[in-house]
């Protein structure tokens, strides 16, 4: 059984990022919607970014509310210049400013490379990729402006770029995907490189598999269950809230001294499982 609302209220006792404003894309579903939650349980003010589906976004948006503090849902495709600088702005003239960006949307569109359409391969770069730059060039622009407020963050602000173990694991059948992250993981380090010396830190979070309704089929049935654990060596599938509270630690200032890091929420899988037994 899941957590009640009334149940998860009583557990934001610890004020990680009290006072911060995050704003979570592809926060309706998912590792996005775990993700959102869990920021708001340790204090922060949310935006919910969606592109479909608002009456998700919206209950998301209520269960943050129910931690005492500030959210709203915002309907933006991240892979589009002029919805992602009205989706900052907007931020802005709501909150006063935005500390942490969790770049999360993104989406498969999967087929054998020979099968696959130009337009399979655009779509995927154009969210996964694009969509993770221009959130963390605007939210930057922000940060740059405003600078360090000692009170609130020792950090003038916080990039977190949602990666997968597919950015150094190559996936046959999803080129598209896995040639996404691997621009996610050199992106990140560059803009990390770029904005250190601004205070302004980013990092990644690479989960492996996680129970989401994008990889439902991997995990869904026993059969497929034990047929994915053979490549997990913590013999379990993880689940959104494991993500959750990775991105919540790395955004707060116990990880202030991590930059340009992509922390690996696997169970193991980037551990090369099959020469667990030699080969």
């Amino acid at each position: 059984m899941g957590t009640s609302i009334s149940e998860s209220r009583q557990t934001a006792a610890y004020p990680l990022l009290k006072g911060q404003k995050a704003l979570v894309t592809g926060a309706n579903s998912g590792i996005g919607k775990a993700t959102a939650i869990g920021l708001g349980k340790v204090g922060a003010d949310v935006v919910v970014n969606y592109v479909s589906d608002r009456e998700s976004a919206e209950a998301v948006v209520r269960e943050i509310e129910s931690f005492g503090v500030r959210a709203y849902a915002h309907e933006a495709d991240v892979s589009q210049e002029n919805q992602v600088a009205e989706m900052i702005s907007r931020m802005v003239d709501e909150f006063g400013t935005i500390d942490v960006l969790v770049a999360n949307a993104g989406l498969q569109r999967d087929a054998a490379a020979t099968d696959m359409t130009l337009a399979q391969w655009q779509k995927v770069l154009d969210v996964n990729l694009t969509g993770q730059f221009l959130c963390a060039r605007e939210a930057a622009k922000e940060f740059l402006r405003r600078g360090v407020v000692p009170e609130v963050s020792k950090s003038a602000g916080k990039i977190i770029c949602m990666s997968s173990v597919h950015q150094i694991i190559p996936w046959a059948g999803h080129v598209n995907y896995a040639a996404s992250k691997g621009g996610v993981l050199m992106m990140m380090q560059t803009l990390a490189q770029e904005f250190a010396p601004h205070k302004i830190r980013v990092n990644a979070v690479a989960p492996g598999a996680i129970r989401t309704p994008i990889n439902r089929d991997a995990w869904d049935s026993p059969a497929a269950e034990a047929d994915l654990l053979r490549l997990i060596p913590y013999r379990r599938v993880g689940d959104p809230e494991d993500i959750a509270t990775a991105v919540a630690a790395l955004a707060s200032d116990l990880f202030d001294y991590v930059v340009g890091a992509t922390l690996y929420v696997d169970g193991g899988m980037t551990l090369f499982p099959g020469f667990a037994t030699g080969g």
